[in-house]
């Protein structure tokens, strides 16, 4: 297994580039950021309120970049992630604050000979992410909003050392970080900003081999067009970047330049029950896959 590290530079590109899966779909819904919000996510609701939240994610893939190029080989990596979601509204000496837990499942599907893979899928429960986010600023009357997240992933989920980046689970815990601002324009139009930080512990047994991953980024923008109260389309953009890995000691030259967009519409078909579906494609990749198409649903129950 060693060898493959050492072998001519373009497959050396595409051991590299398919280090970067891993991290590729672990997003709520999935992005290259760790968690990637929705359009709405950093507006609180009031004290008691609960969320039960369902998500459903498809994203297929048959390019791979190394270095901003292309790699002429067949590529093929499909995901079909579900996530389960449950948020709580609490107020603590005067802030509003979410504790929640997301939990992943799915199947991840490589389709094409892929660096030391064959095809192979994985299907299963992935690692379970708690955290919560407060919000110090709370302005309703101005329609603003601060919001601070701090969330954990934890290493419990399936995970086949012998599969590498194809896998549900990651066998490594995450911390990640994130800050929003939100601000009605006008009447109509709502802006959310995001950035987000991500840390990484090392996964001890991927293909045979330490990994180890550098802090990564992201910064998000969402731009609302409230339809009515009931109703909301929406154009978000996405980037992620850093996140270099380092595979048995030897730098894999892989550091995410992401650049996504996707569309959103979302309703009230009740007055607890919201559907949303997605659509996007990567912008830009520098190195890992490249999404082709996305399609995402949510179902969301206040109660």
């Amino acid at each position: 297994m060693r060898s493959i590290l050492k072998c001519t530079p373009s497959k050396s590109l595409a051991v590299s580039s398919a280090l970067l899966l891993a991290s590729s779909f672990y997003s709520a819904p999935t992005l290259a950021a760790e968690i990637a919000t929705d359009p709405g996510d950093y507006t609180p609701l009031p004290e008691g309120v609960n969320l039960g939240i369902l998500y459903g994610q498809y994203a297929t893939r048959d390019t791979v970049y190394a270095d901003g190029d292309s790699v002429p080989a067949d590529a093929g990596l499909d995901t079909t992630i579900g996530l389960a979601r449950f948020v709580h509204y609490m107020d603590i000496a005067g802030v509003i604050v979410d504790p929640q837990i997301i939990v992943p499942f799915g199947k991840v599907e490589l389709k094409e000979p892929f660096g030391p893979l064959q095809p192979t899928s994985e299907t299963g429960v992935g690692d379970p992410i708690i955290g919560a986010t407060a919000w110090v600023l709370n302005n309703p009357d101005d329609q603003r909003w601060v919001g601070l997240s701090a969330f954990a992933s934890v290493p419990v989920g399936q995970y086949n050392k012998d599969k590498g980046p194809v896998n549900i689970g990651e066998n490594r815990w995450k911390g990640i970080f994130q800050a929003a601002y939100v601000q009605h324009v006008s009447n109509n139009v709502v802006l959310d900003l995001i950035a987000e930080y991500s840390v990484y512990g090392d996964n001890d047994d991927f293909l045979g081999f330490k990994r180890e991953q550098d802090d990564a980024q992201s910064l998000q923008g969402h731009l609302r067009y409230l339809l009515s109260k009931q109703s909301h389309v929406a154009l978000s953009y996405y980037h992620s970047f850093g996140g270099e890995t380092t595979l048995g000691g030897q730098e894999q030259d892989d550091r995410l330049n992401t650049n996504r967009w996707l569309a959103t519409y979302a309703t009230f078909i009740e007055p607890t029950v919201q559907l949303q579906v997605q659509a996007g494609q990567d912008i830009s990749v520098e190195n890992g896959f490249k999404e082709d198409a996305r399609v995402n649903f949510r179902v969301l129950k206040v109660f």
